[in-house]
């Protein structure tokens, strides 16, 4: 009996075993194509994900140099592939199967160069990488770091409308750097560890359309023991940040290494969400209903066919609200200035985004 019982164990756990192998294998298959990979942000993004378990194959793009970026990183050990594809003819290859595609590519934003300028050169970019998305991997997770992310959204979501291929649940704006710069600066002023913080930050992705939410950082800190001077300064170093690095850089680019990073924990949190992994959450710019803005930046729970469920920004301070007010009207000017460069915008009635959830 005891034989018996023994050898049906052994069965089990060999099954186990190799359960436990697909589980292991199937989340190692996700392809991800880099649009962009040669440029200051590109090259190191790629560089993040060739070292990320998450990620299967890399498949690199951009105008030129993609090959030699490609062969350059898949001498690294790691179990990744990585194949590099130059120039507008093999855009459509470099997209073909794969299941996360993000847009770096781009010119970089210049000292006292205003967003609306930057679009204008960028939008075109956006559009005709969407075209090629649209047909070679219409359902894959798409994320757009190409500036100004406010407008230049609207554009890409209008391309795969217009191909008839559009699902909003699969289209991000990435913000993950304003988090990453809430919770470092905020870790840096109650000298805490800011890898241990999270800082939900709302609305756009610009000085002017961005809002840190403070008061609902996790684990919750007590607001009324911080002078409110520190924070308004804190909110305005959070906003301010990216200027800083354009204006440091003196004209030689803006912020690479930490959009990179931020880039990276983004795309491997859709990895995480597509291989069904539970509660993965990040901010992010979507298509949305949460405010009267038609995209809006807010934590999304991510799930296999990208936002699962849009959650919100939950309860804000009456400061927190009058500034969420105060951001909207921009926010909305940067929407139509993207949705104006494929078609006209409908009306929007302008009401108070706190009072509509």
């Amino acid at each position: 009996m005891l034989s018996v019982l023994s050898a049906c164990l052994q069965r089990l756990d060999s099954k186990l075993c190799i359960l436990r192998r697909l589980s292991t294998s199937s989340s190692l298959r996700i392809q991800v194509s880099v649009i962009g990979a040669t440029g200051g942000i590109g090259q190191k993004l790629s560089l993040l994900l060739k070292v990320s378990p998450q990620v299967s194959a890399l498949k690199l793009h951009d105008v030129q140099n993609s090959q030699g970026v490609a062969l350059d990183l898949s001498h690294i050990n790691t179990a990744s592939s990585v194949h590099g594809y130059n120039g507008p003819a093999s855009l459509h290859e470099a997209l073909a199967q794969s299941h996360i595609v993000v847009i770096t590519a781009g010119l970089p934003r210049q000292p006292n160069q205003t967003r609306a300028d930057l679009f204008k050169v960028n939008a075109d970019i956006v559009r005709d990488i969407m075209r090629a998305v649209a047909v070679a991997c219409p359902e894959a997770l798409v994320a757009v770091i190409t500036n100004p992310v406010n407008s230049v959204l609207p554009v890409a979501a209008n391309v795969l409308r217009d191909a008839g291929v559009h699902d909003p649940r699969r289209l991000f704006g990435v913000t993950t750097l304003d988090v990453v710069r809430a919770n470092t600066f905020l870790g840096r002023m109650l000298c805490k560890d800011p890898a241990t913080l999270k800082v939900p930050v709302i609305g756009g992705h610009s000085a002017e359309t961005m809002l840190p939410i403070f008061s609902q950082t996790s684990p919750c800190i007590d607001l009324d023991s911080i002078d409110s001077l520190k924070i308004r300064e804190l909110r305005d170093e959070v906003r301010h940040a990216g200027t800083k690095v354009v204006n440091a850089k003196e004209g030689l680019g803006s912020a690479t290494l930490s959009i990179a990073y931020a880039a990276a924990r983004f795309v491997i949190s859709l990895c995480r969400g597509m291989n069904g992994e539970r509660d993965v959450i990040e901010c992010a710019y979507v298509e949305s209903d949460v405010t009267d803005a038609k995209y809006f930046a807010s934590a999304v729970l991510l799930g296999p066919e990208g936002v699962k469920k849009n959650l919100g920004y939950g309860k804000l301070t009456d400061n927190e609200c009058k500034l969420l007010n105060a951001l909207m009207p921009q926010l909305m000017a940067d929407i139509e200035l993207g949705d104006n460069h494929g078609k006209k915008p409908g009306d929007e009635n302008k009401k108070d985004p706190c009072k509509k959830k």
